[in-house]
């Protein structure tokens, strides 16, 4: 598959999945020079395999010779991702709602289902960035996660959302929409428990 095809197919599957939906979220795609990002602004619908709604930038973010447009506001935290991990050839950022939702448990996210258990084998962790977007100072925060996990496929920004992470964007999807059915899952578990308490 063709990389902006693959970009396109990913974004699509997330608007519909309803774990993204807006114009928020982005997603990216390692490549020889640096990485294709989403484009600042633009809506997943909008992205397409023509290359409507992404910009190519080295890991740093900056524009590659040729490029145009203006990069999502997370372009760091894409380039980190890539220059943390040689592994690492996709990323999914998306704001799905019953992940924020765990996020203010201020918990990892448990490994609720046998689905995750299979997938990852690990509990998911929150991390807590004070800002809208991921900075050049919040790089300790993440560098800790990796130093506990190199195997890390996912983390959820608290109050933001998922970040996940594949050897192409099409594996970070699916890693996202698992990670977002785990948490609600995990809720409605917790909520039926406390139903019963009464």
């Amino acid at each position: 598959m063709e990389k902006y095809e693959m970009l396109e197919t990913a974004a699509h599957r997330a608007y519909r999945r309803g774990i993204q939906t807006g114009s928020g979220g982005n997603l990216s795609m390692r490549i020889k020079d640096g990485m294709i990002v989403k484009s600042s602004g633009g809506s997943f619908a909008d992205c397409t395999r023509e290359g409507k709604g992404f910009v190519e930038t080295d890991l740093d973010g900056q524009l590659l010779p040729g490029a145009e447009g203006k990069p999502t506001r997370e372009v760091f935290l894409h380039g980190f991702l890539y220059k943390v991990s040689d592994s690492i050839g996709g990323v999914m950022h998306c704001h799905s709602p019953w992940s924020i939702a765990w996020s203010y448990v201020n918990k990892a996210l448990p490994m609720t289902t046998l689905h995750v258990q299979l997938k990852l084998g690990y509990e998911i962790p929150v991390v807590d960035v004070p800002s809208a977007s991921v900075r050049k100072e919040d790089e300790g925060l993440l560098r800790v996660l990796f130093d506990e996990n190199p195997e890390l496929k996912a983390f959820i920004l608290k109050g933001h959302g998922v970040v996940a992470l594949g050897k192409d964007v099409l594996e970070a999807e699916h890693t996202a929409e698992l990670i977002e059915e785990t948490a609600q899952i995990t809720i409605l578990k917790n909520f039926e428990h406390r139903l019963k308490m009464f």
